[in-house]
Parts: structure tokens; C-alpha cells; sequence
């Protein structure tokens, strides 16, 4: 199997791929595939009648598929049409999927894209550049009153308000379509102290929502549920809270508000189990060495109903 070039350095490795294979000649999903650390890992596994189905949108991704490998299928697509694609290949069941959610390394250090305050660059955040809206549509085309909602809803941010002022304030006047532009308009507004930190959580919001990140997460694990047979796994990294309270509420009640349904006896009828009452994180060692681990948590469930 031929090494990929450095891409992406995968979020705890074989802590997830551990949890996820159990049946070596078992068919998975590797929703994320990124730089393929974790497909790699996963292939390792498996023995030549097992199979492994790889998504990733970003065209930079297809590129580090390892060339001959025949039980791997790349698909080229957001992980949110898993049920579509799985029945496109014909498979009724899934005995694993894997998810590392969030931002691959590659996209903060590609300095063209716009993921990063970094660089200088178009206001882009697209993870599929072939359409949709992109950060500059979204920055000078929503009113203040959606601005300031998405800001605090998926930036958890105290300025959402002044930010989505402030950017409607200097749009007026010109479009924001640089990197460097939205950061003349809110670095003003961030306490000195936390600049960095507040400017992430704006980058955050307006990534989630050119990406449709929630809505995304949300379909997979309503597919996830499907697909999953009995005993099979569902492994998923998250990196905000906002996706870590989905994931928990899918993996505890199987619904996004983790309402838990019983039986006329008082038994819990939800699909999955969770595996790990305790969340897992990365050692102080692998957050020292790969910072972007530092927010991870490792969430994992088992299917029990079909």
C-alpha cells in the first residue's frame, strides 16, 4: 500500500479504529476520509473479503487514495448521502462507521481557501468547491438579525450582536470579500486577551453554515441508524459542542433531541448503546503533538435494535 503524502494527521487513532472493527471481513464506512489515516488504519484490519466505503467532498482528498487497493471504494460526495450511495453499491448493512468530524489540518494551512485567519485570502470556507454559497455570499448577503444569530448559534459568541452590526456597517460601504477585509471589521471588537480564540469561533459559525455542517451530521447519523446492523459500531470524534451534543443525544435516545422513548414496561427503545460512559480524549502527549486534538472527544455506540 503506498504512503500518502503528509496531509492530515489523524485525531485518536487506534483508539477509534480499535472500537470500530470487529468483524475483519465486515463491510465500513470511513465517512471523513481526509488525508486517509484513519482508512489506512482500518484496511490494516481487514481481511481480503472485508470492504471499506470512504467519503470525503474535497477534490484534495481523492488524491491520497492508496493506488490497487481493491477493498476500498471511494466516494467522492458528502457524507449526508450515505443512505443514497449505500444503496447505489448495494449494501444493506454496515458492520462499522467511523466520523472525525470538523476541519482537516489541510484546509487551516491551505492559505487560498479562506478556512484560516492566517492568511490572507477570498472568503471562501467551501469544503466542495464545486457550488454553493460561499462565505463572502453569506458575510454580504444576510441581514443583521441572521448574522447575529448564526454567530452565536454556531460561534457561541458574546459579540454575535456587534459583529453582525459591524459587518453590515462596513459592507455598506464595500463588499467583504477577503479574509483580510472580515478581520479589519471584527479583531476591533475582540478583548485583546482572547483575540485569537474570538476570532475562531467567527471563522467556526460561518464555516458551519456555508458547509450546512449540522444538518449534514444530522442526516448521517439517521442514516448511520439505518445502515448499522446489530452489534455494529458507530464511532464519531467531535471538536465543538455544538456536534458533541448531537452526537451524544443520537447515540443515548437515537433522535437529535435526546428524548428517550419506553415501552409500556418502562424499557428504553433506543437503537444505540453507548459504549463509553466516559468520553475519551487524547493524551497529554498527542495534544502536545498534534494541537488540533486538543478539543477532541471520542464518542462510541453499539446498534441493538434493527
Amino acid at each position: 500500500m503506498t504512503t500518502a503524502p503528509t496531509y492530515h494527521v489523524p485525531v485518536l487513532l487506534h483508539e477509534s479504529v480499535d472500537a470500530l472493527v470487529g468483524r475483519r471481513d465486515g463491510i465500513y464506512v470511513d465517512a471523513t476520509f481526509g488525508g486517509g489515516g484513519h482508512s489506512r488504519e482500518i484496511l490494516t484490519r481487514l481481511t481480503p473479503e472485508g470492504h471499506l466505503y470512504a467519503f470525503d467532498q474535497d477534490a484534495d482528498a481523492e488524491r491520497n487514495v492508496p493506488a490497487g487497493e481493491e477493498r476500498l471504494t471511494f466516494v467522492r460526495s458528502n457524507f449526508r448521502f450515505l443512505d443514497n450511495w449505500m444503496r447505489y453499491y448495494d449494501v444493506d448493512k454496515l458492520d462499522g462507521l467511523l466520523a472525525d468530524l470538523g476541519v482537516s489540518s489541510h484546509h487551516f494551512d491551505d492559505e487560498h481557501r479562506g478556512f484560516s485567519f492566517r492568511f490572507d485570502a477570498p472568503l471562501d470556507m467551501r469544503m466542495n468547491g464545486r457550488g454553493g454559497a460561499t462565505a463572502a455570499d453569506v458575510v454580504n448577503s444576510y441581514d443583521e438579525e441572521r448574522l447575529a444569530g448564526l454567530f452565536r448559534l454556531y460561534g457561541e459568541m458574546k459579540q454575535a450582536r456587534r459583529a453582525a452590526a459591524a459587518i453590515v456597517k462596513a459592507r455598506s460601504a464595500q463588499p467583504l470579500t477577503t479574509v483580510g477585509r472580515l478581520l479589519d471589521v471584527l479583531t476591533p471588537l475582540m478583548p485583546r486577551d482572547r483575540e485569537k480564540k474570538e476570532l475562531a469561533k467567527a471563522f467556526q459559525a460561518l464555516r458551519i453554515e456555508v458547509n450546512h455542517e449540522m444538518d449534514a451530521l444530522h442526516d448521517l447519523l439517521e442514516a448511520a441508524i439505518r445502515r448499522l446492523r446489530p452489534g455494529g459500531r458507530l464511532v464519531v470524534l467531535t471538536y465543538h459542542s455544538l456536534e458533541d451534543r448531537l452526537v451524544k443525544n443520537y447515540m443515548r435516545a437515537g433522535n437529535a433531541e435526546g428524548r428517550v422513548e419506553q415501552d409500556f414496561y418502562g424499557n428504553r427503545l433506543a437503537p444505540l448503546r453507548p459504549v463509553n460512559t466516559k468520553v475519551i480524549v487524547p493524551s497529554a502527549r498527542e495534544q502536545e503533538e498534534n494541537p488540533r486534538s486538543r478539543s477532541a472527544k471520542l464518542r462510541i455506540a453499539e446498534k441493538i435494535t434493527d
